[in-house]
């Protein structure tokens, strides 16, 4: 049977020629048929897919917010090495080494392979796919690469000078750089802050500490605690909610969109604070007898007292001008993610404020034994720890400036304003403004009751109760608020910021659900520590102060609890500022602050002069509760209905579950170890000890059972790194 026809095969190969005899196509024994002939180049078409301008970019591998058919960061592929080869068909499947195991808590991951698996899927490379979200923080949102040519490749022929075939091959693409990951980057950035924040509350303790132990805790203290809270409350009313909650969005979108990086916008900034700021502080010295008789009513009335209090007033009130470079410095380094600097400058002034207590202590004795009050302090001691307190803000401020020089900003005054942006940001700061102030009113009405309550408790014998106890108290309930939540979200917010301006509500949910989650692990355990053990902590850290430590341990109880809504508040409402929306802020601010202040009165109308202020510390965390009702469902609404609600429901109630036995018998072992060894220094610091350990073991036993996620992630991660 004769084979189809397939060309002259032994033409060109040297052999014979068919002969006229045989058929064509017919195979002619003993010689090797030749291969057939390629067929003709196209010269435009041979190379036309070599220039893929797109082969560079690894389609599988892209920002999966930006991603739109597969969410990658959520459902990354295998690590590398961990695909199972192929067995026999019906061979029982073998047992993997690292299978997940639920009696183990927290296992070991697996160790990696030595080098690059072949089997990821999607088309992979393990050395170069990195899944990732945004690009790190607001540092790399320049950072764009112009798009090839498509079509550069079909005008070779037109070029003035040929090109070789190693020029005319696809160049690969060079390796990107490693950036950092999303979680990557907010865990370096939180841990940098949380350092900065630990030591600084930490010095801040200190400072109490010592204050406590050269003024004691209470009515004279009481006259220093409000004459150096004036100052925090005038600038956060005047400037200080808006620096911290609008311009942070506005610093983000100058670093963005002006060809300057923003650094322009920033001075403007700068100047206009200082300007602002130093008109105000002048006015308020001037104005310091006014502004005591409006907070305390009770010290006005008494002249010893008020002569006091305006002397210390006058000293204080010009470390808002301080206060307010310190902030907006720290907030342009924030934009350009340098977040450490505003964290560690404020050590300094604690170091400076515990230096002139210390001083002071030296000169006149301690508490216990001089027993000052404000007929007997001298205009030397006063001067003292006025000073001493101006300085340490001074010094705190100007600290700043070589962090600037580092980030590579010149501050500079600038008088441009209008025309520039300052405008719309400071429309939006109008609505910032009436939400600090129905703050700063709430505030004041605690501040005005507090102290009556604590002047008559005093003269009944029970010292400890007034103001001084309450921002004691304040002070050590927020000090887990500062280090976890705000570190967390202070580090988010530019993200949310870029997200919100790009209409990505999914992402700023999942960033929101993120934080909400994160800090919970620490919080909610933090809250019924501070229920278990309120007492023990508070006359261990003010035992040098005398009998009103402990009243102060009943106050830190009341505020327990109130730190569950208060974190919430705080992250929930970052929602709202990145979509520049202040307004919503105020009236949950106003509800907030009305459901405060009603408590506050009830309790001081309602119950004994010495329970009155552990009335007003409960009232204070109820007011968060039923602000964060409402301000969940108003982000709710705002991003579509959808914030993740069941899966942080979920996280928040496991951890009170695994908290609700474990603060019964932290509280229990408390208890008994302070009957038997009494509420001194070694008593309570017995009490403390055991009841912390009795507190986290059960705690850890009971969130093992309920197989939390977040508190196993951040376990495994602690275990990761000690094993390093």
């Amino acid at each position: 049977m004769n084979a189809p026809y397939d060309g002259d095969r032994a033409q060109g190969t040297g052999g014979p020629a068919p002969s006229q005899g045989t058929a064509p196509g017919t195979p002619v024994p003993g010689q090797v048929p030749a291969p057939a002939p390629a067929p003709d180049h196209d010269p435009y078409v041979q190379d036309a897919y070599d220039n893929d301008p797109y082969r560079a970019q690894d389609l599988s591998a892209q920002d999966p917010v930006a991603e739109v058919l597969y969410d990658r960061a959520a459902h990354p592929p295998p690590p590398p090495g961990t695909f199972q080869e192929p067995g026999p068909l019906y061979a029982a499947p073998t047992a993997p080494s690292y299978a997940p195991d639920p009696r183990v808590w927290a296992q070991t991951p697996p160790p990696e392979p030595d080098g690059p698996s072949r089997h990821l899927p999607y088309g992979d490379r393990a050395t170069t796919t990195q899944f990732v979200g945004v690009d790190s923080l607001v540092t790399k949102a320049a950072d764009e690469q112009p798009e090839p040519d498509a079509f550069a490749h079909l005008y070779r022929d037109q070029e003035a000078a040929p090109r070789t075939p190693a020029e005319d091959a696809p160049v690969a693409a060079p390796a990107p750089a490693k950036p950092a990951g999303r979680a990557a980057g907010l865990l370096r950035s939180s841990a940098l802050m949380a350092a900065g924040t630990i030591v600084s509350r930490i010095t801040g303790f200190l400072r109490t500490l010592v204050i406590a132990g050269a003024i004691g805790v209470g009515t004279f203290n009481d006259t220093y605690q409000i004459a150096n809270t004036l100052p925090t409350m005038i600038y956060v009313l005047v400037g200080g909610g808006a620096l911290n909650a609008v311009f942070i969005p506005q610093l983000v979108r100058a670093m963005k969109n002006d060809s300057d990086g923003g650094e322009a916008y920033a001075n403007r900034l700068l100047t206009l604070v200082v300007v602002l700021l130093a008109a105000i502080t002048t006015i308020c010295v001037l104005a310091a007898p006014v502004f005591i008789t409006m907070m305390s009513p009770k010290i006005a009335s008494d002249p010893q007292q008020m002569d006091v209090a305006v002397a210390f007033a006058r000293y204080c009130l010009p470390t808002m001008f301080f206060m307010g470079v310190h902030v907006v410095l720290g907030q342009i380094l924030n934009a350009r993610g340098r977040f450490g600097a505003m964290m560690w400058t404020p050590v300094l002034n604690n170091i400076v404020v515990i230096a002139t207590f210390g001083a002071f202590i030296w000169a006149f004795g301690g508490f216990t034994t001089s027993g000052v009050n404000a007929a007997t302090v001298t205009p030397e001691g006063v001067r003292l720890l006025g000073l001493g307190t101006l300085l340490g803000l001074t010094v705190q401020a100007l600290a700043m400036l070589p962090y600037l020089r580092d980030a590579g900003f010149s501050p500079r005054l600038r008088f441009d304003w209008k025309g520039h942006g300052l405008g719309k940001a400071a429309r939006l700061a109008k609505w910032t403004f009436f939400f600090v102030l129905a703050n700063q009113i709430g505030l004041v009405v605690v501040t005005q009751l507090a102290t009556w309550a604590g002047s008559v408790a005093e003269k009944q014998g029970h010292p400890g109760t007034g103001i001084t106890a309450y921002n004691y108290a304040l002070l050590l309930w927020q000090m887990p608020q500062a280090i976890i939540t705000v570190s967390v979200m202070t580090a988010v917010l530019p993200r949310i910021s870029r997200s919100a301006h790009d209409g990505d509500a999914a992402a700023v949910r999942d960033d929101i659900s993120y934080g909400l989650r994160t800090s919970a692990v620490a919080i909610v355990p933090c809250a019924f520590a501070f229920l278990a053990l309120g007492v023990p902590m508070a006359t261990l850290l003010y035992a040098g102060s005398g009998a009103g430590a402990q009243n102060i341990g009943y106050v830190l109880m009341a505020f327990g609890l109130g730190l569950i809504p208060y974190s919430v508040q705080y992250v929930v409402l970052r929602g709202f500022y990145a979509y520049e929306d202040t307004r919503t802020p105020f009236y949950n601010t106003v509800i907030v602050a009305a459901v405060n202040a009603a408590g506050s009165t009830a309790s001081f109308f309602v119950l004994p002069s010495r329970w009155a202020v552990v009335g007003m510390a409960a009232a204070y965390g109820l007011g968060y509760a039923v602000g964060v009702g409402v301000a969940w469902r108003r982000l709710k609404t705002r991003l579509g209905g959808d914030l993740d609600g069941a899966h942080v429901a979920r996280t928040y109630a496991r951890l009170t579950g695994a908290c609700v036995p474990a603060a019964a018998v932290a509280g229990a072992v408390a208890y008994g170890v302070t009957r038997a060894l009494g509420s001194g220094v070694g008593g309570s610091a017995a009490a403390l000890t055991a009841g912390g350990i009795a507190l986290a073991a059960v705690f850890l036993l009971a969130a093992k059972r309920m197989r939390i996620e977040e508190l196993n992630a951040m376990v495994g991660m602690v275990r990761g790194r000690l094993g390093r």
